[in-house]
C-alpha cells in the first residue's frame, strides 16, 4: 500500500473488526482480519489491543484452546461510542480525500 496508516485508523480498524463478534475474538485472528485490510504486522497489532485496552475501548478474558490459554478481545460500551465516532470522522474525512483526488474541490 502507498499510504501510510497511523494510529488512529489502526484503532478504528481494530475495533470495527472486535465489534462483529459478540463474543469476543483472539489475537491472531484479530491479526489476520486486519491484514485483510492493511498491511501490518503481528508485533504491530497487539500494542494496539493493550492501548485499546487500557483506554477501555476493549477487554480481555481468557479461554482454554487446545491445552493453553487463549486470550480474548471483546469491544466494552466506550468502545462502541469510540467507534461509531471514528466512523463518523472517517465519513467527512474520505469524502474530502475523495472529491480532492477527482479534482472536484472548489468546483
Amino acid at each position: 500500500m502507498t499510504f501510510t496508516t497511523g494510529a488512529t485508523l489502526l484503532d478504528a480498524v481494530v475495533l470495527a473488526i472486535v465489534s462483529e463478534e459478540n463474543e469476543g475474538t483472539y489475537g491472531y485472528k484479530i491479526t489476520q482480519d486486519v491484514q485483510q485490510v492493511l498491511e501490518i504486522s503481528e508485533s504491530t497489532l497487539y500494542p494496539v489491543l493493550r492501548r485499546l485496552q487500557k483506554n477501555e475501548f476493549l477487554d480481555t478474558y481468557d479461554r482454554q484452546y487446545d491445552g493453553r490459554n487463549r486470550r480474548y478481545y471483546k469491544i466494552t460500551k466506550e468502545g462502541v461510542r469510540k467507534l461509531e465516532y471514528y466512523r463518523e470522522e472517517w465519513d467527512n474525512y474520505s469524502g474530502r480525500i475523495t472529491q480532492c483526488l477527482k479534482g472536484e474541490v472548489g468546483v
